[in-house]
């Protein structure tokens, strides 16, 4: 399970760190992808297959765009001998990154954010709420 918050920054040819407590749970290569709340998700090869199982289950006109959304930003991604990781201009941009980012373990994978976007969204009462509410529909 990935957990914790860690602050990078994407270097000129968009490679950043993941993290060291973070790398040793994900392996060398994974998978990219477009997500909620313009962030980047970061998926082991075996949670993005359960993952794309999942998605492709299902006929509906909401999932076909669903997997447009998906599928259409994933980059399959091999971490350097640094531990770096690079991350597309595309997702990039779909993320508003430019220097600063986020990245955090979330349960079953990880997300890079823009370190102004995630900070902008931590300190909103939509989160806290939206939290709030999903402990309570699940009587915790």
């Amino acid at each position: 399970m990935f957990t914790g918050t860690y602050e990078n920054k994407i270097d000129t040819k968009g490679r950043t760190f993941i993290p060291a407590k973070l790398r040793r749970d994900c392996g060398d290569r994974f998978v990219l992808t477009k997500y909620f709340d313009t962030c980047i998700a970061v998926y082991t090869l075996e949670a993005w297959n359960a993952f794309a199982e999942r998605l492709n289950a299902s006929p509906s006109a909401k999932s076909r765009n669903s997997l447009r959304f998906f599928f259409g930003a994933a980059e399959n991604v091999e971490l350097d001998k640094q531990g770096r990781v690079l991350v597309s201009s595309v997702l990039r941009s779909y993320a508003n990154i430019s220097t600063d980012v986020v990245i955090m373990g979330v349960g079953d994978h990880m997300e890079i954010w823009d370190k102004a976007t995630w900070e902008a969204m931590e300190q909103s009462d939509v989160m806290q709420d939206d939290a709030l509410n999903a402990m309570m529909e699940l009587g915790i």
